[in-house]
């Protein structure tokens, strides 16, 4: 109970925080109406009102609750209106997009490793693509993929947005690991007559591990990023960044913020699964963290 205490006073004061300002950015409005209608209003009738509207500035909590209660459990999983099934959508194209950029980030990193030409030309080519932003190059890569004449489904154009967030974690987090042996250690390698592949996968590999589950949970977030991104720009009538589109269109604020936790709960979700991954992983190799 005492280790729960401190998530529940941050919890508690992001909450009242929230409430606070829901009040005054949607008093406004209260306010507004009560002029226009030549009466006053008292604070009880203004925290009445921001608490209810139906298009507030800013949802309250309850409000945003209601709204992801709705999306989760008040439709069918097959509805258009449902959360589950946009997040089903933008959960396919992540892992997707996921899969891809991890095994080039990791397929990078080994040649950057073994090889000094790709270490001195493909790394700070890694580090310059991140330079670019992801609203830039998302609509270029959805037309070119998904028009004529390649014609790709749009969930493998959502999913090279999301790999080209995915690699660049990847890459760094696993370098770092494949070169973390010491010095001591590859002598020792050396002195058994180990060859360079059994150095590689019985010492370098372990040793990478731990970097490359800490980057994999950065990277898993990144790709939900970059799934929602690609569903922005390319059109899309399913995903959660879709959603997010149409509650803009139609200023439908609770819709909005019920899309952005639902998106948030996703990439919370994926990252405990990665850390649950890493605990078996590392427990079965005796490198319980």
């Amino acid at each position: 109970m005492k280790s729960l205490l401190p998530v529940l006073t941050v919890i508690g004061a992001i909450v009242a925080l929230w409430y606070g300002a829901a009040v005054w950015l949607n008093s406004q409005w209260t306010l507004d109406q009560a002029a226009r209608a030549g009466r006053e209003v008292s604070l009880v009738e203004i925290l009445a009102d921001t608490m209810a509207q139906e298009r507030p500035v800013l949802p309250a909590p309850h409000q945003v609750a209601e709204g992801l209660w709705q999306g989760v459990a008040g439709q069918k999983i097959t509805s258009k209106r449902s959360l589950v099934y946009h997040g089903w959508i933008t959960f396919s194209a992540t892992m997707l997009g996921f899969a891809m950029g991890a095994a080039l980030g990791i397929l990078l990193a080994v040649g950057i490793v073994h090889d000094r030409a790709m270490d001195m030309s493909v790394m700070p080519w890694a580090i310059a693509s991140q330079t670019v932003p992801i609203l830039a190059i998302a609509p270029m890569v959805i037309v070119v993929l998904g028009g004529p004449p390649l014609n790709l489904p749009p969930l493998f154009a959502k999913a090279v947005i999301a790999a080209y967030l995915t690699f660049f974690p990847v890459v760094v987090g696993m370098v770092k690991g494949l070169r973390s042996p010491e010095t001591m250690q590859l002598d020792l390698m050396r002195t058994y007559n180990a060859s360079r592949a059994q150095t590689f996968w019985k010492l370098r590999v372990p040793a990478s591990l731990p970097y490359l589950f800490a980057s994999m949970k950065v990277a898993v977030a990144a790709a939900v990023v970059g799934t929602i991104v690609a569903e922005l720009p390319s059109g899309a009538v399913a995903g959660l960044g879709a959603r997010l589109l149409q509650g803009s269109y139609y200023g439908q604020t609770i819709q909005i913020w019920s899309a952005l936790l639902a998106a948030a709960t996703l990439a919370a979700g994926l990252v405990a699964i990665v850390g649950l991954i890493e605990r078996l992983t590392l427990g079965r190799m005796g490198m319980a963290r």
